[in-house]
């Protein structure tokens, strides 16, 4: 089956900036699929390019079998993009503006009517459906902005930091709208700056680092990559005085906490596995450094237990 999105050795840049620098990636159809990176990355260039909003310098990019350059209107026809800033005209009601993207999308009369009555149950705008939407809040505009995008349904909604400045309640709500998008059969192509967010939402997981890809799989693959479980030992006062790796059985657990037990140590032993924090900051150029990543800071850890006699 051909890939929702396929790149190629994608170039691009700025006043003599590169800011992508080769970049190679495939995006199952189904998928719901995270671009991590810093600002300044190139999230939003890369769906800027995927979106036919952009053209790249070099390489190539195929959006629902169809190259970005060469045929743009068949890629527009088959995609949605939700942008930063939600594209809602404020005078108008949630309504009122449904109503005005179907007759724009081509639907008129009833099927208009009946596809925006449609959006806003399942987007959970029925209560608000006549009110300006100047007076929503944030994580409402949000909602609205992305029923927008399924006027008429897209293979792939393309998602840059649709959460950006909600609170965590609207975050979670809108994630549930996302994964029921995902579930009707679109594929979600989405930048964020929320590890959270891509380590809830997403099936797989990029990070772009430098304009290349610097590591890709799912959240548990990338987890791997940067080390395993360990079994840390706090102070009352929350000081970290003991880190010991174990293998996550309680086989292990047990061992670990024989050998702190034998030690004396005393404290809360809490069972540390790592982030996304952990695989972006190992991963990841400082944006502000020269490029290099950052020696990591020396270890303030406390020699390991030894074992006892």
């Amino acid at each position: 089956m051909t890939p929702a999105i396929e790149v190629h050795a994608l170039t691009r840049s700025f006043a003599g900036r590169r800011v992508l620098a080769g970049l190679d990636l495939r995006v199952e159809r189904g998928e719901i699929f995270a671009l991590l990176g810093a600002n300044g990355a190139g999230k939003t260039t890369t769906i800027s390019i995927l979106t036919t909003l952009l053209r790249p310098d070099g390489g190539s990019a195929h959006v629902a079998g169809h190259d970005v350059v060469a045929s743009p209107v068949e890629v527009q026809r088959r995609i949605s993009l939700t942008g930063q800033s939600a594209a809602v005209d404020d005078a108008l009601t949630a309504h009122e503006n449904l109503m005005l993207f179907a007759r724009l999308a081509g639907l008129r009369g009833r099927d208009a009517r009946v596809r925006a009555e449609e959006l806003l149950d399942r987007f959970g705008l029925r209560d608000a459906a006549r009110r300006r939407v100047g007076t929503f809040s944030g994580g409402m505009r949000r909602r609205l902005d992305l029923a927008l995008s399924f006027v008429i349904t897209p293979e792939v909604l393309f998602l840059d930091e649709p959460t950006t400045g909600l609170d965590t309640r609207s975050r979670r709500d809108l994630w549930e709208i996302i994964r029921g998008v995902a579930d009707a059969g679109a594929t979600v192509f989405l930048t964020t700056q929320y590890l959270e967010e891509a380590d809830q939402l997403a099936d797989r997981i990029a990070v772009l680092d430098a304009g290349r890809i610097a590591a890709l799989g799912t959240a548990a693959e990338l987890k791997e990559r940067v080390g395993g479980e360990s079994v840390q030992l706090h102070a009352p006062d929350g000081t970290l005085l003991q880190e010991i790796p174990t293998d996550g059985t309680v086989a292990g657990l047990r061992i670990t906490a024989d050998r702190l037990d034998a030690a004396g140590a005393e404290g809360v032993i809490t069972l540390r596995r790592p982030t996304l924090d952990d695989v972006f900051l190992a991963l990841t150029t400082d944006p502000n450094s020269d490029g290099r990543r950052p020696e990591p800071p020396a270890d303030p850890r406390p020699e390991p237990l030894k074992e006892s006699a």
